[in-house]
């Protein structure tokens, strides 16, 4: 049980650095154009990007695998019945959470570029999803 609840505090600080990231990237720093000329908001964004780019993917692929785990734990027997409302909802989180973590690490460890979504604002609406399924599948 303390493994379990380690590597959950583990997994939500490390959603939060994840989906912290793309709130901020999509409601300030994309927002710099706005008050800085051209150069100056390159050179802000990439002088920023220079350190997140060090802590923010390694966070993704850290959620990812303590999510993985965390599914294996809670995820629970199939009934004759099917899937419960809970298993749905999680395997529903579970996809959206590979889907961003197989993302991260084509990025990060391959450089291969997304060909579609190329913005943060498609992660970051899967995050919000991811959260607020989260909170119904307990209902």
């Amino acid at each position: 049980m303390i493994t379990y609840t380690v590597l959950h505090t583990i997994h939500i600080f490390s959603v939060f650095i994840y989906g912290g990231f793309l709130f901020v990237d999509i409601l300030f720093l994309s927002k710099m154009k706005q008050s800085l000329d051209e150069d100056e908001s390159k050179k802000a964004r990439e002088a920023i990007m220079i350190h997140v780019r060090k802590v923010v993917p390694y966070s993704l692929m850290v959620a990812v695998a303590s999510g993985i785990y965390l599914f294996m734990q809670t995820f629970g027997q199939i009934g004759a019945d099917g899937f419960t409302y809970f298993q749905t909802v999680l395997s529903i989180k579970a996809f959206l959470g590979l889907w961003l973590g197989l993302r991260g690490v084509n990025q990060k460890l391959f450089g291969i570029q997304p060909w579609v979504f190329k913005s943060h604002f498609f992660p970051f609406s899967l995050v919000v999803i991811i959260i607020l399924l989260s909170q119904f599948m307990y209902i």
